[in-house]
């Protein structure tokens, strides 16, 4: 059957570049936030690309399930499926999720609403960092498993990317592949059609990033957004993979 990895982010992370980084493997395949449109759906949110994503991309989560579950290309033994948490809805059935390898991208949640807020029309909210939605997730396949399941936090895999991922891959039960270090620049036909919107530093980048840290300011109304969510990440972060 193969391996079949669900990687839950939050927005505004690492996460594509993450997704080029298992995209680079010679056995694996990706996806990119299949879920999207349905979310956009049924939420009614107006985010940027939304009349084309609605147009181009399933909004049936039972149809997107089907496509996530079927079976492998005969060259491929890696399915790498990069989601947004927030954008698993409460009437998106997990069942399907059972006997997938299921991991989580965190990063700091004052530097993820400082970005977020910079992008949407709304104020965000809670909910829209994913944070409930991860931690859910989270214990629900801990519990399953019995050892916490991996989590991977942006500052740490910045900061030492082949150890992170050489402990992911054995996390996930996979070898771990020095191609996951470098790609190539530019899109990909894997990535949705929101790329030209949202991937603009990751058509530029050749590999992951230096780690530089940077000060975030928040508006005052998202202090009480930032302390309802630091206790979520923190409940994350303390599982992370060290680098």
């Amino acid at each position: 059957m193969g391996t079949y990895i669900a990687m839950w982010s939050g927005p505004r992370n690492i996460s594509t570049a993450l997704m080029r980084s298992f995209g680079s493997r010679g056995d694996t395949t990706v996806v990119d936030e299949p879920l999207y449109a349905h979310y956009l759906a049924e939420t009614g949110l107006d985010h940027p690309g939304r009349d084309e994503i609605l147009r181009r991309h399933e909004r049936d989560w039972r149809k997107v399930v089907e496509t996530l579950t079927e079976p492998l290309a005969a060259e491929d033994s890696i399915f790498y499926q990069k989601h947004m948490a927030h954008h698993l809805l409460e009437d998106v059935q997990v069942e399907w999720l059972a006997s997938f390898r299921q991991a989580f991208l965190i990063r700091d949640p004052r530097a993820m609403l400082a970005s977020l807020d910079k992008v949407l029309t709304t104020t965000p909210r809670l909910v829209d960092t994913g944070l409930p939605q991860q931690v859910r997730l989270f214990e629900e396949v801990s519990a399953r498993t019995g050892i916490p399941a991996p989590v991977v936090d942006s500052t740490e895999l910045l900061k030492s990317p082949e150890a992170v991922l050489r402990e992911l891959c054995e996390r996930m039960g996979i070898d771990f592949d020095p191609a996951m270090l470098r790609w190539d620049a530019g899109p990909r036909d894997t990535d949705g059609c929101w790329g030209p919107i949202w991937y603009e530093n990751t058509y530029r980048s050749t590999g992951f990033e230096p780690y530089g840290q940077r000060e975030a300011t928040l508006r005052p109304e998202l202090e009480a957004v930032l302390e309802e969510a630091l206790p979520l990440y923190e409940s994350l972060h303390q599982h992370r993979i060290e680098a």
